[in-house]
């Protein structure tokens, strides 16, 4: 890092030392940054650094609730808006009991450069509370869901904030958000994206950030003269996004042969495909169950209490489950048992000392803001369809989705190698997605 950039991170050291999650994501963006401030001082010039690490606005507030037993609760509510520069802000909202200010400043300031890559004008920002929504009865979760918009709504709009699912909000969630805001307001307006595909939903939503996972891995592996035909694949997660990747992986040739939650692993050497993915989302998506179920059901090894990256050999890992999933010795695993591609399907899942590992052994990385874009591709494209009153076919969605993968791929290697580190898909992606936000900060003048 040059003198101004390592102020910029040290200043936001002192200013939030126990946001780590924030600091860790600032910190890999920033340092990419070095090579672009140098040959171009008007950012140093207008403060532009400092000005993007900062979220322009963040809003808290408290949600009251009533359970099933007439008992009052009381959750967090959060709303990180970060930047706007390209667009309205968007970005999920996550119900999980692990969710704090910090997690979403880390989270909305990834989206702000996930967003920029996909060529779409959507700003960054990221929200959700420390609710869980499991065990919850629907009647729960319902008046949960219209405590909060009863605040939020004042803060978010179709050209303001448009936020969207995350971990811990589908469908049922969405449902109940938005029916809130609408009676609010009194408007039908296209102000959250993951909706039912009776009332403005798209196509493919559910599907594409898995899928576009593997439209950019795919594009990784072919720069390399390859592609997923009889490949094995390792998986994290068992969730929305491990699914629909497992899916079109199988569809390219590739045997997916391992999964996970929270509990544990599993490896299945025979593939989950067929009859044993459609087990598995009966398993995930309807009874709600535990890995383990399906060890038990296959017969296959279950791990208890661990990822699947030092569990057997796999020739491309994507890991799909949550930040900092995969430790410097986990992939130190990874590169002894040859994996020859690591693309990130989760948020910021490998930890700095497991990037380093892998851009040391030579191993093509797609980071999380390049390579899991294809969810809120698919949002900006369900905001165009709400917009013009539009429904498109799968097909036509899919297609969409798969170009601006490709794109996405591209616009990444190719500011990698103009910036002097060819292949590096970490600072292609910083990079290309920096200057596109950047400059229209500069367009804009100083505000925010």
């Amino acid at each position: 890092m040059n003198e101004y950039v390592s102020g910029v991170l040290d200043d936001l050291k002192k200013k939030y030392y126990w946001e780590k999650e924030f600091l860790q994501a600032a910190e890999e963006v920033l340092e990419s940054l070095t090579p672009v401030v140098e040959r171009d001082p008007k950012y140093k010039a207008a403060g532009i650094l400092e000005r993007i690490v900062e979220p322009e606005r963040v809003v808290s507030f408290k949600i009251p609730w009533q359970d099933d037993k007439g008992n009052t609760r009381i959750n967090s509510g959060y709303r990180v808006e970060f930047n706007s520069a390209i667009g309205p802000y968007k970005g999920g909202m996550r119900f999980h009991p692990s969710v704090n200010q910090g997690i979403l400043k880390f989270l909305g300031f990834e989206q702000i450069f996930k967003n920029s890559l996909t060529s779409l004008p959507m700003g960054g920002g990221k929200g959700g509370s420390d609710f869980d929504p499991k065990g919850k009865s629907d009647a729960e979760v319902m008046r949960f869901c219209q405590s909060l918009m009863t605040e939020l709504y004042r803060h978010i709009g179709p050209n303001t904030d448009v936020p969207a699912g995350d971990i811990g909000v589908g469908g049922r969630e969405i449902g109940y958000m938005f029916g809130q805001y609408k009676r609010i307001v009194n408007r039908f307006e296209g102000v959250l994206t993951g909706k039912g595909l009776n009332w403005g939903g798209s196509l493919v939503r559910p599907e594409a950030t898995g899928f576009g996972a593997v439209f950019f891995a795919e594009e990784m592996l072919k720069a390399n003269g390859t592609d997923f035909s009889g490949k094995r694949v390792m998986l994290s997660g068992s969730g929305n996004v491990a699914q629909y990747a497992a899916q079109k992986i199988n569809q390219l040739g590739g045997t997916v042969i391992s999964m996970s939650d929270s509990a544990g692993s599993i490896i299945d050497e025979n593939g989950i495909s067929g009859e044993r993915w459609e087990y598995l989302m009966d398993l995930k998506n309807n009874r709600r169950g535990r890995i383990k179920e399906y060890a038990d059901e296959y017969g296959v090894p279950y791990y208890d209490a661990k990822r699947p990256w030092g569990l057997t050999k796999a020739d491309v890992a994507l890991p799909c489950a949550t930040q900092n999933e995969i430790s410097g010795d986990d992939a130190q695993e990874l590169v002894k048992n040859g994996v020859i591609a690591v693309a990130e399907g989760a948020n910021m899942p490998s930890t700095p000392e497991a990037v380093e590992v892998f851009l040391g052994n030579k191993i093509p990385f797609g980071p999380g803001k390049a390579v899991n874009a294809g969810g809120v591709a698919t949002s900006g494209l369900e905001m165009s369809q709400n917009s013009m009153r539009l429904n498109w076919s799968a097909e036509e969605v899919e297609e969409k989705l798969h170009t601006i993968m490709v794109n996405i791929h591209r616009s990444c290697a190719e500011a990698a190698e103009e910036y002097g580190t060819a292949g590096n898909y970490v600072n292609g992606a910083n990079i290309a997605a920096f200057k596109k936000v950047a400059d229209s900060m500069l367009d804009q003048g100083l505000v925010f």
